[in-house]
């Protein structure tokens, strides 16, 4: 039987941290030229928030400014990401194009489930030809609730998929696999936090480890 793999995106297959402080200083300094933010840039706080859907980055990162002003700041982060993106200035994790390779080679369906916004998983999927392993890519922006779970319950229900790993780095990842009966890899990478990693079936410190997933 087909095994299938969903793979979040930020910080497990994408080192969104090469780019992330980068778009977040643009975007603060866009602030601060409009006279509404005249203070240091909250980078580690996004960096403790990461993995969170963006409406929740932007109530958190500017609980004191109206929607509008957040609206505005998450439509020129996200461009600023995209160009970023496009510009060579991100990176995949080591050897992700390998295990998608070997991964396809032994059956398995890849897909990535993100709390990304559609246009910013699409430039990564575009500029890392990452389409020729992957069957799909869906955001979080397909789904109501903005919850993962509910995100990856959509995947399974389209795929009839019945069994598979969640491959994530993130609480939401790991609950998600949970609440749909999969199994939860758990990568000690970037983002990743201790507490939360114990919520995972399987912690890996390299995808590489993936190659001898049939055996865990």
């Amino acid at each position: 039987m087909t095994q299938s793999l969903i793979f979040d995106m930020d910080g497990t297959l994408f080192q969104t941290d090469k780019i992330l402080a980068l778009s977040l200083e643009d975007t603060f300094n866009q602030l601060r030229l409009q006279n509404k933010w005249n203070d240091a840039t909250p980078i580690d706080h996004y960096r403790e928030i990461m993995g969170v859907p963006l409406p929740k980055v932007w109530s958190t990162l500017l609980p004191n400014h109206s929607e509008e002003v957040r609206e505005e700041a998450n439509a020129y982060f996200l461009e600023r990401l995209v160009k970023n993106i496009k510009d060579g200035q991100g990176a995949l994790y080591p050897h992700v194009e390998e295990v998608f390779q070997y991964l396809k080679e032994n059956q398995y369906e890849i897909y990535i489930a993100s709390n990304g916004l559609t246009d910013y998983l699409n430039a990564i999927v575009n500029y890392y030809q990452l389409d020729q392993w992957v069957t799909e890519t869906f955001s979080i922006q397909e789904i109501k609730t903005l919850d993962k779970a509910d995100l990856v319950q959509h995947i399974m229900k389209k795929y009839e998929i019945s069994q598979g790993i969640v491959v994530g780095d993130r609480l939401s990842d790991f609950r998600a696999a949970k609440e749909n009966g999969l199994k939860a890899i758990g990568c000690r990478f970037d983002f990743a936090r201790k507490e939360e990693l114990s919520e995972a079936d399987l912690v890996i410190e390299d995808l590489m480890e993936l190659q001898s997933i049939g055996n865990k």
